[in-house]
């Protein structure tokens, strides 16, 4: 199983690319924390700002499809978009096998 996770702007940023994943069967699950508090470096200075952090449950098949819904539909410049291979069950990598497909 894939973690793909980014960070948005607000929760309707979220739901919106998490309904377009789940939609397009480029992610199983979609898991929205509403409110994390982010600090970067941006435009030359330390920026901090409350966003919604979005992790979806996907294949590394669906990874670059993923990636670039994304990257197309996301407000920001630069949406940082990270993934990581996570283990998992035989019976939740079935389940995420099947939604991906």
């Amino acid at each position: 199983m894939l973690h793909l996770t980014t960070t948005c702007p607000d929760l309707d940023t979220a739901r919106s690319l998490a309904a377009d994943a789940l939609a397009g069967r480029l992610a199983a699950c979609a898991n929205i924390t509403p409110v994390v508090l982010s600090l970067f470096h941006w435009d030359g200075a330390v920026q901090e700002e409350q966003e919604v952090q979005v992790t979806f449950k996907t294949t590394e098949a669906r990874r670059a499809d993923l990636v670039a819904l994304i990257e197309a539909d996301h407000p920001y410049d630069l949406p940082v978009i990270t993934w990581e291979l996570v283990g998992t069950t035989d019976e939740a990598a079935r389940w995420l096998a099947t939604e991906t497909a």
